[in-house]
């Protein structure tokens, strides 16, 4: 399934999404009595009072601007078309609370400004590390990127297979392919995009 989600709000990033670690434990235990577990058991009192609340503290970063990496730019005279791929990305769904994970694939056209091919790899990391659909996290990912390095066409391919579907409902590890474009890429460029893509995907 592909899907071209431009049209999606965007995220705000303002609000500083305050960590409230009491509340965290005690949603921890009441969902383990909820499935008729006993939370003082030994082996699960640690799991309630600081493995899941740690584990969801990690994984929600991306709700925190202090989580979010310096996106330092280098002066370049070069406007070729800038591509990365394969970079890991590790999500949680907003509506099961369940991960997705996959690839985000990346382009960019350079208007003077470029950036290290790590703070590519850290910004989609930060922008996964929330709550959030895939759609909305490609559309996410495109139009901060395009913001922060100002860039004059974005494009990102995000391939993910989410364990809401693999661990229940149809129970397949099919991979959904989303794509959010910012600016008007030509044909040209698309193609090499995709050629990227194809590379990566060969091992070259």
């Amino acid at each position: 399934m592909t899907n071209e989600p431009s049209q999606l709000p965007q995220r705000s990033d303002e609000a500083n999404h305050r960590i409230d670690e009491e509340k965290l434990q005690e949603g921890v235990r009441l969902l383990l009595e909820g499935i008729g577990e006993d939370p003082d058991r030994e082996d699960l009192v640690e799991t309630w009072k600081r493995r899941v609340p740690e584990s969801l503290i990690t994984l929600t970063n991306g709700e925190r601007n202090s989580s979010k990496p310096t996106m330092r730019t280098f002066n370049s005279h070069s406007d070729d078309l800038i591509v990365k791929t394969g970079i890991p990305v590790y999500s949680l769904c907003e509506h099961h609370l369940l991960p997705f994970f996959g690839t985000a694939n990346i382009a960019y056209l350079p208007t003077g400004q470029v950036i290290g091919l790590s703070k590519l790899t850290r910004y989609v990391r930060w922008r996964s590390r929330r709550l959030t659909m895939q759609e909305q996290l490609t559309s996410d990912i495109a139009s901060g990127l395009a913001d922060e390095i100002d860039a004059e066409m974005v494009v990102v391919e995000l391939n993910a297979t989410h364990l809401c579907e693999a661990m229940r409902g149809i129970e397949t590890k099919s991979m959904t392919n989303t794509r959010a474009v910012v600016g008007e890429p030509t044909d040209t460029e698309l193609k090499q995009f995709q050629s990227a893509i194809n590379r990566e995907h060969q091992g070259f």
